[in-house]
């Protein structure tokens, strides 16, 4: 869960983990708590307290295979009362689960931006469940964790576009704005033209200016739609959804059912991250 733009700075998130361990712990009471941090959508079961063995230390938990997996796939809390016997779940992981003896488990996702970054755990040796109340602590616990790492996310965005900031002379900044004006303001202008050849030329050079902004050797162009290119036009000069919609003759939902769309074919999380790959892969300057 590192950002691997700046690691030197951003603390390691395994700390947080095992402080929301350690709070969640002395809240609850609860005989054992355990986490880790999910990777390439692979939990890695890191942090314990309360276990009497190694059993489940290390252990990468993938989507849909046991509680944890099935957390991962639904990015909702879930429990067992019987975890060996219960039908709910796969047991691909019954081996180091009886040989910790836990029985009642509680699992909880750490959700962060809607992407699973972690998933924490209460368990049980006895055969009582856990009850109501300990699962909320798992829960609350899982939110102040998520709060946590989402600072550290907003930081290291904030860094990042510092030091992008910082590398440009205030004149080429002023030239890269005004470039990017220019290319939303052709896009806009291109959408009312009727005539075609005129509409093309038009096109051309909004492709042209974007090129400007491209990478010496850009990926792959995404087959982005037009009308994604110019949503994120707009959006990347810090318009909003409705202010975005009032520039295209476009609804609110329209312009976010089309970012949202621009979104996936970037595999971009974020508005951020969607305008900066459309930048580096040459669709906007």
């Amino acid at each position: 869960m590192h950002s691997s733009t700046d690691t030197s700075l951003r603390p390691d998130d395994g700390d947080a983990f095992r402080q929301a361990l350690r709070s969640l712990h002395q809240r609850s009471r609860i005989p054992v708590v355990f986490g880790g941090q999910v990777r390439e959508h692979v939990l890695n079961l890191s942090q314990f307290i309360g276990a009497r063995t190694a059993a489940l230390r290390g252990l990468d938990v993938r989507t849909e295979t046991g509680l944890g997996g099935r957390v991962l796939a639904s990015a909702r809390p879930a429990a067992v009362a019987d975890y060996g016997a219960d039908r709910s779940i796969t047991h691909d992981y019954d081996g180091p689960v009886h040989a910790e003896g836990i029985r009642s488990v509680v699992a909880v996702p750490v959700v962060v931006a809607g992407a699973v970054r972690g998933v924490l755990y209460g368990a049980s040796r006895g055969a009582t469940p856990l009850g109501d109340r300990a699962t909320d602590v798992v829960v609350d616990a899982s939110r102040r964790l998520a709060g946590e790492v989402a600072v550290r996310d907003e930081v290291d965005r904030r860094l990042r576009l510092l030091r992008v900031a910082q590398s440009e002379p205030a004149g080429d900044r002023f030239m890269v704005e005004e470039v990017r004006e220019l290319h939303a303001e052709l896009r806009m202008i291109a959408q009312n033209v009727e005539d075609d050849a005129l509409r093309a030329r038009l096109g051309a050079a909004s492709r042209r200016l974007a090129a400007l902004g491209a990478a010496p050797e850009p990926e792959p162009v995404t087959p982005l739609s037009p009308r994604e290119i110019d949503v994120l036009a707009q959006i990347a000069l810090g318009c909003t959804n409705a202010e975005a919609g009032r520039r295209l003759g476009l609804r609110p939902e329209t312009v976010k059912a089309y970012l949202r769309s621009a979104m996936r074919k970037l595999d971009a999380r974020t508005r951020l991250a969607a305008v900066v790959t459309a930048r580096r892969r040459g669709l906007l300057p």
